[in-house]
């Protein structure tokens, strides 16, 4: 993204476009803001999907007609992958651009790529970038009749994520207002964990609980309703869950940390430290998985973990905002 659009995104005033004059889902970019009531929606609506992909036919007609098109300006298998099958079992003619290699690096602008996009008669955007606020800026600016959804912005947000590791919860919690949750590891750089705690919040979690290196915990944390710890042993202490967190080395300019075996040494997610949570306490991860810098891969691959159930379960999440967001 060149500076001037940079700069653009930067001025921009937050406004919460995400829903129409009735309240219903129009852009899905951020969790912040939006109402339990919704987030309760999109739960109970990807539960009716998540049998989906044990029937012989593992389509349903929903979006039949529409383009969804793949606008990632960043790199990532798992996410774009999830929603591709997403839009495709809704029915939906799906096309996945490779932006790095698109006319924004010839010198055309974003907003002259989404004009010649719009021209094909598409109806969604899922748009992946590097930059804070870059679905914002997209939504702000495309037709009426097109849709949002956010896959990632810089160490803004991932709601989608945050919505699937809920839904994976309430697969295992069926109340969630008796959660105690554990989210350790980069929480500075982390867009997941940003969108997590207003997520949880939201939903009216017990107890949210983050544990980082102070030198990784932002400096306003406490003011989003959530309890502090630098011990891990602490933090994990009782938890029903553990949301594990990917150092985000590529956002990071300066030391953080010592080194990476220093790091799994003090909070990296061991067998032994599994042990310290609730007797039926889960363990997640929103993937790529570093084994032996945030988690051993005893327990990457154990009985307590459920990431492979994520990915499962974040079609059926993705279909329901997609889904969602269509019908306003």
């Amino acid at each position: 993204m060149s500076a001037k659009l940079q700069d653009q995104i930067s001025n921009e005033s937050p406004v919460n476009l995400q829903l129409n004059s009735q309240g219903r889902l129009r852009h899905f970019l951020s969790i912040k803001g939006l109402p339990k009531s919704l987030l309760d929606e999109i739960l109970d609506t990807a539960e009716s999907f998540a049998g989906v992909e044990n029937k012989p036919v593992k389509k349903v007609p929903l979006l039949r007609g529409k383009t969804v098109i793949n606008l990632f300006f960043e790199a990532s298998t798992r996410t774009r992958t999830t929603f591709e099958l997403a839009a495709k079992r809704l029915s939906a003619d799906v096309l996945n651009l490779n932006m790095k290699t698109s006319a924004t690096t010839k010198g055309e602008t974003l907003l002259d790529t989404l004009r010649n996009l719009e021209a094909m008669y598409c109806d969604m955007f899922v748009v992946r970038h590097s930059d804070s606020g870059a679905a914002e800026f997209i939504a702000k600016h495309v037709s009426p009749h097109v849709s949002v959804i956010n896959a990632g912005d810089g160490s803004h947000c991932h709601p989608t994520q945050a919505m699937l590791d809920v839904f994976t919860l309430r697969r295992h919690f069926p109340d969630l207002r008796k959660i105690i949750i554990t989210i350790v590891g980069d929480i500075m750089h982390s867009r997941v964990a940003r969108s997590q705690i207003h997520a949880f919040k939201t939903l009216g979690f017990k107890e949210v609980r983050v544990v980082a290196p102070k030198t990784l915990i932002p400096a306003d944390i406490e003011q989003l309703g959530v309890e502090v710890f630098n011990n891990v042993d602490k933090g994990l202490r009782g938890a029903h869950a553990v949301a594990m967190l990917r150092l985000q080395r590529e956002r990071m300019t300066g030391a953080y940390i010592p080194n990476e075996k220093e790091y799994y040494k003090l909070y990296g997610l061991t067998p032994k430290r599994v042990e310290l949570l609730h007797d039926n306490g889960i363990v997640l991860h929103p993937g790529p998985v570093n084994r032996g810098v945030e988690i051993s891969s005893e327990v990457a691959d154990g009985p307590r973990s459920v990431i492979l159930q994520q990915v499962t379960y974040g079609i059926a999440v993705r279909m329901a905002i997609m889904s969602m967001a269509m019908q306003h």
